[in-house]
């Protein structure tokens, strides 16, 4: 199963990327089995209920406690995957890396229709932005009067990350709802403008050989959801420190 999807999925470039993988598989074998039970449910319900056999309706209907079994048997599988899989993944999935780890923090905010991603530079520390300074050239607001913002990288729908590092991403919205998705990474979080909503992943494949990896918008946010479209980089720690060393800073062509 997982080699015929593979056809058509795009290519695992993240440390949890097998496991999501391993689920959708799981997930189209379950698929695959209810569709051979449904079907052959169909078949004999056509031949054991047909007109021939049957020419005048039974009001009176079924006789047994079969449907109510089968209910239940559906409500106990459905509690063992909840339980089983569904509460496990959300709680590793909402559990940031620590900050021991040195994770890569980047702020990402949607617009119609464009992702900007705010860095923090050198220094490590996000500079303050605020909602009132946003301007055309001030996507995000931040204050050239805070030391903070002065080295800080803004870029405009494409991410650049480091390899083998976790990645933490805060999203948030301008306007309406977005859907932030990584294909390679199997990540995925809407934008809600009014919050600011960290997804973590960690990179174990780069595209320093030319390779492009989508940053894709899942949610119908308005007419050019169609051309809301960024580029992913994810490039060595020499290659990422090259690129943040000779990145333009947020009021360097101001």
């Amino acid at each position: 199963m997982r080699e015929f999807l593979n056809q058509w999925m795009p290519i695992d470039a993240s440390a949890h990327g097998s496991q999501v993988d391993d689920l959708i598989v799981l997930t189209h074998w379950l698929m695959a089995v209810l569709f051979v039970i449904w079907g052959a449910y169909f078949l004999i319900a056509l031949y054991r209920f047909s007109a021939k056999r049957h020419p005048r309706a039974d009001h009176l209907g079924a006789r047994t406690h079969v449907s109510t079994y089968g209910e239940l048997g559906v409500a106990v599988v459905e509690v063992i995957l909840l339980a089983g899989l569904s509460i496990p993944a959300w709680y590793r999935w909402t559990h940031l890396p620590a900050k021991g780890k040195n994770p890569f923090e980047v702020h990402i905010v949607a617009e119609q229709f464009a992702w900007n991603v705010h860095y923090p530079g050198p220094d490590g520390v996000f500079g303050r932005t605020d909602p009132k300074l946003m301007t055309s050239t001030n996507p995000l607001g931040l204050d050239p009067k805070d030391p903070n913002a002065k080295d800080d990288i803004v870029t405009l729908n494409n991410l650049h990350l480091p390899v083998n590092r976790d990645a933490v991403v805060h999203i948030t919205s301008k306007d309406v709802i977005h859907s932030f998705k990584l294909p390679v990474m199997r990540s995925e979080q809407d934008a809600i403008p009014g919050m600011d909503v960290p997804i973590h992943f960690t990179p174990i494949k780069t595209n320093d050989n030319g390779d492009h990896w989508e940053i894709a918008c899942a949610q119908l946010c308005g007419l050019g959801h169609y051309r809301m479209r960024g580029q992913l980089f994810i490039h060595s720690a020499a290659e990422f420190q090259k690129w943040m060393s000779t990145a333009p800073t947020a009021f360097s062509t101001q």
